[in-house]
């Protein structure tokens, strides 16, 4: 994707031909700041604290986070910290394990003094292959928006989205908001429900950054909006990314999700959930009560970051003193209440036969 016309991927290697650039996610939308990993401890606290944030791309840094290890210490005791303190920084995301996985995996066929090297080479695949399937993903998820263009020629086609799940929360491309970028690109009218997505404000300050870089018309709304708007007919398909997909179908993503799916079938708006095929969990058969919920420092609820009239970015509190705040990153949104899962392989039904039909190697 492009920002301001120059194409632009969320993490990349420094000049020097071993750090590792990032856009600082926590500084968008008013500022464009990029950070260079330089440590195992860099990369761990840039997924921590959400300077990257997405599962794909939290999966990514992870890989580049191995890399960097490597080059102070590859021995088995070495990766196996390494690993350690990478799987430990975001426990929901399942492309972190699986992006870790890849890179041992890797290890364990080379001797140490060869692995820094190939470290490097395997999260560069990572990278190249999460595009790959990004794009695939806005095909397919193309092809859905441009039926229901179809069926009301001339008129635009509403998206509803929750949290960021465009390139932003990938390497490129995204996976909830990639089909919006293929369809807006083929000339069908759209337009996009921004789902604010406290308390971090991930559609407020990074999908509305993003279509705003890439000209895609958008309005930003309150997360109590949703149901409003589909009660009036103003929805037509709902789009979500998520963090991992059980076994069975059930879809964790960013908290407040569940509610909008609820809505959804309440009003007969489908209810779709893009996602690339590492944020399978296939160890999950019930997401509901497997999949563990991220509970993150109360802080991002009870503070605000904004910017005044004068340009001064500033953070503010919106609690009164004394008051308590819980902040769980996310929720699961039960199989039965998903039309239908956005793959790099197709589209199928959120159900363990849906899922082994596109991915029948999980038999």
């Amino acid at each position: 994707m492009k920002i301001n016309g120059t194409p632009t991927r969320t993490i990349w290697l420094a000049s020097d031909g071993w750090g590792v650039e990032i856009i600082d996610q926590t500084r968008l939308p008013h500022e464009l700041v990029t950070v260079t990993l330089r440590s195992l401890a860099d990369a761990a606290t840039a997924i921590k604290d959400m300077w990257v944030r997405g599962a794909p791309l939290i999966g990514a840094t992870a890989a580049y986070g191995m890399a960097l290890a490597a080059r102070v210490d590859a021995s088995d005791a070495g990766l196996a910290e390494a690993y350690r303190v990478l799987h430990a920084t975001r426990p929901t995301a399942i492309n972190l394990k699986w992006a870790l996985d890849e890179m041992m995996a890797v290890a364990r066929e080379i001797v140490p003094t060869d692995r820094a090297a190939a470290f490097y080479a395997k999260a560069f695949a990572v990278c190249d292959e999460d595009v790959a399937i990004n794009s695939a993903i806005g095909d397919n998820g193309h092809a859905i928006i441009a039926t229901i263009a179809a069926a009301k020629p001339g008129q635009t086609v509403n998206v509803l989205t929750h949290c960021n799940a465009g390139w932003l929360a990938t390497v490129d491309w995204g996976t909830a908001i990639a089909p919006i970028y293929k369809a807006f690109d083929a000339g069908i009218p759209i337009h996009v429900w921004v789902d604010e997505t406290r308390p971090r404000n991930q559609g407020a300050s990074l999908t509305a950054r993003e279509l705003n870089w890439h000209g895609v018309p958008h309005t930003v709304i309150a997360d109590n909006s949703g149901g409003h708007l589909m009660q009036h007919g103003m929805v037509d398909l709902c789009i979500v990314g998520t963090d991992r997909v059980a076994g069975n179908g059930d879809v964790c993503n960013k908290i407040g999700t569940y509610l909008k799916a609820l809505a959804a079938k309440d009003n007969g708006v489908p209810f779709y959930v893009a996602l690339p095929s590492p944020t399978i969990d296939w160890t999950v058969a019930d997401g509901v009560k497997e999949i563990p919920i991220e509970e993150r420092d109360p802080r991002e609820q009870s503070h605000i970051g904004g910017k005044t009239a004068d340009g001064t970015v500033i953070e503010v509190q919106v609690i009164p003193d004394g008051s308590k705040a819980a902040n769980w990153g996310f929720d699961v949104t039960p199989a039965r209440l998903v039309t239908g899962l956005i793959t790099e392989r197709g589209v199928c039904p959120a159900s363990p036969e849906g899922l082994r039909g596109l991915f029948p190697e999980r038999c």
